[in-house]
């Protein structure tokens, strides 16, 4: 008979939580119970000896114990206990020691969901799979949220369990492996990371203190209190999350879901604060790190530097060139697309990424956004796409860009994003036009909430015309399956000439500095009388597009290369003659200097 596994070791630990109105608490630790002290602002604490994956919750007044604000681990989800992980026992790999952490300027981002990433839907598979991104060509490998929340499966951001990973992802000894794998591999990877609101099943937070305020109103209820009474230990409970994975999983960047609903009317606001101590982190460890926001403010702000007014983050999705481009791309111009697809909007949002900016928006119906001043940022700290999960996922049937428009006008669009001045992202399969869609899913544990979701998804879409029976039902187990990538596809027909096209520019995006700077005002677009040609200015290469349904001749003279050569086409067969380029309908050209 085999002999027993010797139990964990156990080691003194202390156990802290803020429950500012509670008479008393207890640590409940393994069912024995351990009084904890009232220390200042309303923290309590105890020493215990405890062993790794030992089982503990918090008894508030003598209540049944409750999971850890602030625990790393949840093995039942989060109406569970939780469980004793340190990371600190994690055995990198002995390069992370040289690992120098990531900055935006010249990098691709590769937005990559873990549940449907691989039929596996975990860490340990998707890290088969990072030596694909390496051979593709992307810098940085963006995780969408892996909070926990209750149920197998879901998009993330309905996350609870804001400090631990979700356990049928692999936990957070999973995300561990997953960022040493992709630093051994020379990847980054940021995290998505939801502070604005959390899910509405398993979320206990105000059961230990004022977690959220009535004060401010958002689209899933009461806001975060980040500036009402006892907000400051709020605040710490939020930077301290970001500093964690920052600092204890080597995560290199983090992306701030929809930071325009953290509702905050202090002085110091909330980001600024953050960025102020991701600063002093990269000063303690020596590492880049990296903050960027997702707004629909148009607010150059975000990322301007403190000295000149600004919070300071690193980089912030710009909506606005996934508008401009989608409409010009497929036509479409219903709801917020109506401003997009009118004419010059794309050689607008090509040079600049707020279209609004300080100007009408018609969806909202008001004016909307600020100037950009070119001289106070750079275009790479503007992450722009074709492609996102919500773009895609938001959609009734959850369709790409490559189900809606033939592979001559998909392959113009990556050309222009790829070889633009931001920071380009791919949403997971857009790379081989992937014949999944990407649908919204959830497996919510509560039966009243998860028919509410399937009402409301419902009548979203049949408000719009759509026949309720075509809308795909979120809590199908065929939804999350039918959103999982089908990687054996990319060897086939237009999958693979879609992969060696994002590999051709991404490869030559990387060779020609000038066709990954991000000065804009360096930025031009030639226009021309056929509409939807025209000709990007990039240094000392040119970008010819043709998005129209007949020939054209465009200029593609480059001031000091007199012999500019076809460096990336379409079209085998296309020449230059005097300077000159003859584009066929639905195609795209990239000339330069015949070396970089």
């Amino acid at each position: 008979m085999a002999d027993s596994p010797a139990p964990a070791a156990t080691t003194d630990r202390t156990f802290t939580l803020w429950a500012p109105t509670a008479e008393s608490v207890d640590l409940v630790l393994d069912g024995s119970r351990h009084a904890m002290t009232s220390r200042s602002s309303g923290y309590w604490s105890v020493e215990a000896a405890a062993a790794d994956g030992a089982r503990y919750g918090f008894s508030i007044d003598g209540s049944e114990p409750l999971a850890d604000p602030r625990a790393l681990r949840m093995p039942d989800g989060p109406h569970g206990l939780s469980a004793v992980f340190d990371p600190a026992d994690f055995a990198w790999s002995p390069g992370e020691s040289d690992w120098e952490g990531v900055e935006l300027a010249g990098k691709v981002v590769y937005e990559m969901h873990v549940g449907t990433f691989t039929p596996e839907r975990t860490f340990e598979a998707a890290i088969g799979h990072l030596d694909d991104l390496v051979e593709l060509g992307v810098d940085i490998v963006e995780v969408m949220p892996v909070a926990g929340f209750p149920g197998r499966h879901g998009w993330g951001y309905d996350g609870v369990a804001l400090w631990a990973v979700h356990e049928p992802y692999g936990g957070p000894e999973g995300l561990l492996r997953f960022v040493d794998a992709a630093h051994s591999r020379g990847l980054a990877v940021a995290l998505d990371v939801v502070y604005n609101h959390l899910g509405p099943d398993g979320n206990y937070l105000s059961s230990f203190g004022p977690y959220f305020t009535e004060r401010h109103e958002t689209p899933w209820g009461a806001a975060v209190n980040l500036d009402g009474p006892d907000s400051d230990p709020v605040r710490e409970f939020v930077i301290g999350n970001a500093l964690h994975w920052l600092r204890d999983f080597h995560v290199d960047a983090l992306r701030l879901d929809a930071v325009h609903e953290l509702r905050d009317d202090r002085a110091l606001h909330l980001l600024e604060e953050l960025a102020i101590a991701v600063d002093d982190l990269e000063e303690e460890t020596g590492r880049a790190v990296a903050l960027i926001a997702e707004s629909d403010r148009n607010d150059i702000r975000t990322v301007t530097a403190r000295e000149f007014g600004g919070l300071g983050l690193d980089g912030q999705w710009a909506d606005d060139v996934h508008h401009g481009l989608h409409a010009a791309l497929t036509g479409e111009s219903q709801g917020y697309y109506g401003d997009f697809a009118l004419p010059g909007v794309l050689e607008t949002v090509l040079t600049t990424p707020f279209l609004h900016a300080g100007s009408w928006s018609t969806f909202r119906g008001r004016t909307h956004g600020r100037p950009v001043d070119p001289s106070r940022v750079d275009g790479s700290q503007f992450v722009a796409s074709l492609q996102t999960h919500d773009q895609v996922g938001n959609r009734r049937a959850g369709d790409r860009l490559s189900h809606q428009i033939d592979q001559r006008r998909l392959a113009c669009g990556v050309a222009l994003l790829l070889t633009g001045p931001f920071t380009p992202m791919l949403f997971m399969g857009e790379e081989w036009a992937a014949s999944t869609p990407w649908q919204y899913f959830t497996d919510h544990t509560d039966d009243d909430l998860a028919q509410a979701v399937r009402d409301g998804r419902r009548g979203e879409f049949a408000a719009h015309g759509w026949d309720e029976d075509s809308v795909p039902d979120p809590q199908s187990e065929d939804t999350v399956v039918a959103s999982t990538l089908d990687w054996g596809e990319r060897a086939e027909g237009d999958h693979a000439r879609t992969l060696a096209w994002y590999r051709a520019l991404l490869a030559l995006r990387r060779a020609r500095a000038d066709l990954r700077d991000g000065d804009l005002r360096e930025v031009r677009v030639q226009r021309t009388p056929t509409a939807g040609a025209f000709v990007v200015e990039r240094g000392r290469h040119r970008v010819a597009v043709n998005l129209s349904d007949e020939p054209v001749r465009l200029d593609v003279r480059v001031p000091g290369v007199p012999r500019p050569v076809v460096l990336l086409s379409l079209d085998p067969t296309v020449e230059l003659a005097d300077g000159h380029v003859d584009l066929a309908p639905e195609s795209v050209v990239v000339v330069g200097p015949s070396a970089p």
